[in-house]
């Protein structure tokens, strides 16, 4: 047997177990790891499954399993971190009094006021790279505020999702950015720019398609919807924790050799100790039931990562993964250009965070063979890929918008449908700017 017909079995092995487990509505992570086990079998039952040289061969097929369920370890890390902050941020009253302060502000300003409140929806997935974790801590203000602006059922479950996909591409942490990255040995540097732009244009746009149009914001309504923050909070006590956020990322790339390594999972813990010694006496937040909240609201989450990693492991080991990377590798670039934007939404609503390294190694080495900027091009498919958490069998995001937002309609038929143009409009944007990802990539080096 040839390692191509070896690496094939496997691959399709994956495929029909993961298919199956699903079918009999396994979760995504359960779903994966019983594709991964099956993978594992195949490979020691095939002939050339062993090596020879290995005495103990099951002893190795543990390793790589526990080797690579530690692989996203950091990712992890960051992403309860992250989420914990947020989280406690918003139990303080935080959340509740900025959005307060904008509506306050702006509520006879439609344009500032949209534009302002895009933004509240896209720093939580930015600084957690969760799209979920947006809709979770923001997403139910930030309707409210669209009910009293007029925006319909329909078009504010498909604006709020949107912003929530947005925000999880937009910078500083794209996950599937980060875990192509990894995959393919490139520093996670150079990102900023590109996925800021792509991920804020996609979302200012959502913005005024969905919602531009409609009534002044109806204040007393919509002060009546939000709740009242704690007595105390103001724009400092509201700031601070943002602002050490900023300054100790800032510090760590302008002061190399003078400022201590402080990795992003402390940061975020000090930023969280930051909202508890500013917010207002008075003010009392479950330290321990918040942690507790995180761990369970991220369970999915953190255990699809771990999967992800034992599942790549495997695929490395038996061949399937060098195969996948040959079957994009030569595909024609023609033929990429005029489906990832439909391939890379629609893996994402199948295979979750998995989709990065799966596709995203092999089609950054691809590019960069071809000439073409790999950052700019990568930071294209980080963008896209978002945009398929409200397709089938998974849905995160989708899902979490409609649970939180208490959705009536049709999902398919109202919220999928009426997310559509701005869904195009991204993934449009997008393709362009992959195809002419070398000439941008030269003017911004340049």
């Amino acid at each position: 047997m040839t390692m191509f017909v070896h690496s094939l079995l496997v691959l399709v092995t994956i495929a029909v177990v993961f298919a199956v487990a699903k079918k009999l509505r396994l979760t995504t992570e359960l779903s994966m790891l019983v594709a991964t086990i099956a993978a594992v079998l195949i490979h020691l039952i095939l002939p050339q499954g062993v090596d020879p040289r290995s005495p103990l061969p099951f002893t190795e097929i543990v390793r790589h399993l526990v080797e690579g369920s530690v692989t996203y370890l950091d990712i992890c890390l960051l992403f309860l971190t992250a989420t914990f902050f947020m989280t406690i941020y918003k139990e303080s009253g935080g959340v509740a009094y900025i959005v307060r302060v904008i509506v306050k502000a702006f509520h006879s300003r439609r344009i500032i006021c949209l534009i302002l409140l895009t933004f509240v929806m896209l720093v939580p997935g930015a600084i957690t790279g969760s799209g979920a974790t947006a809709v979770l801590t923001v997403g139910g203000l930030v309707s409210s505020v669209l009910v009293a602006m007029g925006v319909s059922e329909d078009r504010r479950i498909a604006l709020i999702f949107i912003l929530a996909a947005m925000s999880a591409a937009c910078p500083p942490i794209n996950l599937w950015a980060m875990m192509a990255a990894a995959g393919s040995n490139m520093p996670y540097v150079g990102f900023t720019l590109p996925l800021g732009f792509l991920s804020i244009v996609g979302a200012l746009f959502a913005t005024f398609y969905l919602a531009g149009k409609g009534e002044k914001v109806e204040l007393e309504k919509a002060l009546a919807e939000l709740p009242e923050p704690p007595q105390g909070w103001n724009g400092l006590r509201a700031a601070v924790p943002f602002l050490l956020l900023i300054v100790i990322i800032l510090c760590g790339r302008v002061f190399p050799a003078n400022f201590p390594v402080v990795g992003l999972p402390l940061t975020f813990m000090l930023c969280a100790a930051s909202v508890l010694l500013l917010s207002p006496k008075g003010v009392k937040v479950n330290v321990i039931e918040v942690a507790c909240t995180t761990v369970k609201n991220l369970q999915g989450l953190v255990g699809v990562m771990i999967v992800v990693g034992m599942l790549n492991q495997i695929m490395t080991l038996t061949g399937a993964r060098g195969l996948l990377s040959l079957a994009v590798v030569t595909l024609p670039v023609a033929v990429l250009y005029a489906t990832l934007w439909i391939i890379l939404p629609v893996a994402e609503g199948v295979l979750q965070y998995a989709v990065a390294p799966l596709f995203g190694v092999p089609l950054i080495m691809l590019f960069n063979m071809l000439g073409y900027d790999p950052i700019i091009a990568l930071s294209t498919w980080a963008v896209m890929l978002p945009l398929g958490d409200c397709l089938p069998p998974t849905a995160v995001v989708g899902r979490a918008a409609v649970l939180e937002l208490d959705y009536k309609g049709n999902y398919y038929k109202g919220f999928v449908k009426t997310a559509l143009v701005p869904m195009l409009f991204i993934l449009a944007m997008c393709t362009v700017v992959m195809i002419f990802s070398s000439e941008i990539g030269a003017i911004i080096g340049g």
